[in-house]
């Protein structure tokens, strides 16, 4: 890939990089600069996507006909590298990310006509209802049922570790509508607003005091045959090929590059600066060849989509570098805060939702220094969220190497 910026590249810079002066607020900044979890703020990440969607940005990759900005590779890289650096908070994926390209790829065109435009101005927010108390990582092993009931299924079951179901007012879910000689056969793919009659969310608080994650259970609850995208009973179609996009459908890079250079800043600080000891100066340097590696390789994948292609066994690839760099960094920084790092400081961040434990209100020190116990710790669910990496070294194994 040729990336010497082209002219209108360089424009695309210029022009992106005003955007963000006018429209990126200083509360915004802060929603991005200071997160911990894997996702941000709901307040800020809604407001952000409400002003991308205003200039035609909400979903750079989605098709112009969508409402999508179609940006080249090159500008989606731009786009995700741009962003990255002003601090601009991120917006939920699951219906822009996930969802969306789903039904693109596979849905009817009224379900294209109703949902892709609500999801992109925020009137719907999506949740992703896939892993069940004995289905995670092994996802077809699960049992959500669905039992067809004239012109409607009829839904009962649990859905688990569900990101934002406490404020999200559609969810897409995987369910069991026939028994078949596989597991992966009998499922299908089902779209359900949170309001229906039937459906309880309880919060799972993690122990760090977040609220992020949800229990959802489903009583009987009346979904109609026409929210069913692609085929009843096979869903793991449409599944496998929104996992795609979920685990290699956007760029680590950007974002990692500028974790390094905080952690790089961190340890240049104090008498006697970590930065100068010749152990921790080559980890960092071992960490920029590998996100520089990284990047190399994302390009790679984003062009193949650029030419019509699909991530692959590539998004898996992706999925655990990323991930595993991600949690690499959060050592770090745990290294370079040293001391400062060991206090209990929940408002030093801003996570994907409230902090329900009990803690002295305020950040004391460096703020940098505050957060890093608290991105270590949330961090630790990346190797397991969208497929455990050993579910993707699986993959590759099959997929690539034959074995």
């Amino acid at each position: 890939m040729d990336m010497d910026w082209s002219a209108e590249d360089r424009d695309f810079i210029r022009e992106l990089r005003a955007f963000l002066q006018a429209e990126l607020t200083d509360d915004l900044k802060a929603a991005g600069r200071w997160m911990t979890s894997v996702y941000g703020d709901h307040e800020a990440s809604m407001e952000w996507q409400r002003r991308l969607h205003a200039r035609g940005w909400a979903a750079p990759a989605w098709p112009k006909e969508h409402g999508g900005a179609e940006l080249s590779v090159t500008q989606r890289y731009i786009f995700a590298r741009e962003l990255a650096r002003a601090g601009a908070p991120p917006v939920s994926p699951m219906g822009i990310g996930m969802c969306g390209p789903a039904l693109i790829g596979h849905g009817t065109a009224e379900q294209k006509a109703h949902y892709l435009p609500r999801m992109l101005t925020g009137e719907h927010f999506w949740c992703q209802g896939y892993s069940e108390p004995q289905a995670g990582s092994d996802l077809a092993l699960l049992n959500m049922r669905a039992i067809r009931n004239g012109s409607d299924f009829v839904c009962s079951g649990t859905k688990i570790w569900t990101t934002h179901a406490n404020v999200a007012n559609w969810i897409f879910c995987l369910v069991r509508t026939s028994q078949q000689d596989r597991p992966q056969k009998g499922i299908t793919f089902l779209l359900i607003p949170m309001d229906s009659p039937g459906i309880t969310v309880r919060p799972i608080i993690m122990s760090s005091g977040e609220h992020i994650q949800n229990q959802i259970f489903f009583d009987e609850v009346r979904v109609p045959v026409g929210n069913v995208v692609g085929q009843v009973d096979d869903g793991w179609t449409v599944a496998k090929y929104l996992l795609e996009f979920e685990r290699g459908g956007s760029a680590y890079a950007p974002g990692l590059q500028v974790r390094l250079d905080r952690i790089r800043e961190m340890a240049s600080q104090g008498p006697a600066p970590l930065i100068e000891d010749p152990v921790f100066a080559a980890a960092l340097a071992d960490a920029q060849i590998r996100i520089d590696v990284l990047e190399v390789f994302e390009m790679r994948v984003l062009s193949i989509a650029a030419r019509g292609g699909r991530p692959g066994t590539n998004g898996s690839a992706m999925k655990i570098l990323g991930t595993e760099l991600s949690q690499h960094l959060t050592e770090l920084a745990m290294e370079a805060a040293g001391p400062a790092g060991l206090s209990f400081q929940p408002d030093a961040g801003v996570s994907g939702g409230p902090n329900v434990l009990p803690h002295a209100a305020g950040v004391r020190g460096n703020r940098d220094a505050a957060i890093a116990p608290l991105k270590y710790l949330n961090d630790r669910a990346g190797s397991i969220y969208a497929g455990s990496n050993e579910i993707q070294r699986n993959i590759l194994a099959k997929a690539q190497l034959g074995l």
